[in-house]
């Protein structure tokens, strides 16, 4: 699994993790588990599987480390 930490969320149900290549990492709600998106927060590390979605790669399988 792949590493990171949160850069960014929204209050629309999404962000972003930095994955440490200069690309950000696009992931969804429904992709969180182990916690709610609300329980997660900006700067926390992350493990995710790269997935893909309608306009590009995403990160599922979101867990807290």
């Amino acid at each position: 699994m792949a590493e990171g930490t949160i850069k960014r969320m929204t209050n629309k149900g999404f962000g972003f993790i930095e994955n440490g290549t200069g690309t950000d990492m696009f992931f969804h709600s429904s992709s969180v588990e182990g916690a709610t998106y609300e329980e997660l927060s900006e700067g926390e590390r992350v493990s995710y599987t790269v997935g893909q979605g309608p306009k590009g790669p995403r990160a599922e399988n979101v867990r807290r480390i």
